[in-house]
């Protein structure tokens, strides 16, 4: 997608440059949360101001800019200044009055979060733009939430489907991919032929991938299924690997024929079609944050 270039006008009121972020929206104010669904999540940036102010790299992270993780690369990058003076340091303390700004552009204006869950469809990439022309998981968003900062929490790849949260809540975008946080990610996995039992109990016994990265345990187990090609497995996983399941597959010698995420951190795929999203109600994003040790309310 392209994206328009900010105006003088829009930096003169606090908005950055959408190429600092590689994030779209940030570049405009957002309307309130009534006038792109009848229910969405709500609520100001988590504040955590002390005496001693707020971490560089979580301020950016609630400006909805980023996540923390990316903020954290724009900082080390050198993009990153505070009062004019560039700053390497993610835990530099920052006050309210500090001027902070991402490649000579301010943070944009804090803003209503946002909460959307997509039914990524196969034949699409997890990015904000792809510069092999592919479609994008942003092409799939309803145009009223279109312009609200608004990226994907972690990814599946272009040949996966299933849930993906997308949102400009950066610190619980943060928490969710963040490996100390363990959020269970469940996913339904064809595979062509039969499953042995012995290739299970490596599963669940945490193995080690063929160029020696160590695994955690993965619930494995068989499920019911019409589909004549093959066994229908259903896993879940603890840890963000990238490709985890792939690469385990193939390590043991099994062939995927589909790949879907249905649940991750409470969220429940359900009924939702490929292609088709729909906001989180108060209740999911209450439990959301709460499974990553945030406070309920945002």
């Amino acid at each position: 997608m392209k994206h328009p270039k900010t105006s003088p006008s829009n930096r003169k009121h606090g908005h950055a440059r959408r190429g600092a972020s590689e994030k779209p929206g940030a570049g405009s104010r957002s309307p309130s949360p009534e006038h792109i669904a009848d229910k969405v999540g709500t609520g100001a940036p988590i504040s955590e101001t002390n005496a001693d102010g707020l971490r560089l790299n979580k301020a950016i992270a609630a400006s909805g800019l980023c996540a923390r993780r990316k903020a954290d690369e724009l900082i080390f990058a050198g993009r990153v200044s505070v009062n004019g003076s560039p700053e390497t340091n993610p835990g530099r303390r920052v006050l309210p009055g500090d001027s902070i700004t991402v490649d000579g552009e301010p943070l944009p204006d804090r803003q209503e979060h946002v909460y959307l869950l997509l039914h990524k469809p196969v034949g699409t990439v997890c990015t904000l733009s792809d510069p092999q022309g592919r479609p994008t998981v942003m092409d799939l968003l309803p145009e009223k939430a279109r312009g609200l900062g608004l990226f994907p929490v972690g990814r599946l790849d272009y040949f996966s489907e299933g849930l993906l949260l997308l949102t400009n809540d950066g610190e619980l975008a943060n928490r969710l991919i963040h490996p100390r946080h363990h959020v269970d990610k469940v996913y339904e996995v064809l595979v062509r032929g039969e499953v042995s039992e012995r290739q299970l109990e490596i599963m669940r016994g945490g193995m080690r991938l063929s160029d020696g990265t160590p695994l955690l345990p993965v619930a494995a187990s068989r499920v019911q299924t019409q589909d004549r090609r093959g066994t229908l497995l259903r896993l879940v996983l603890r840890q963000g690997v990238n490709r985890q399941i792939r690469r385990m597959c193939d390590d043991l010698g099994l062939t995927i024929l589909r790949l879907t995420r249905v649940a991750e951190g409470g969220l429940t795929l359900d009924e939702l079609k490929a292609g088709e999203t729909r906001v989180l109600d108060p209740s999911e994003i209450r439990a959301l944050r709460k499974s990553v040790g945030l406070s309920e309310k945002p």
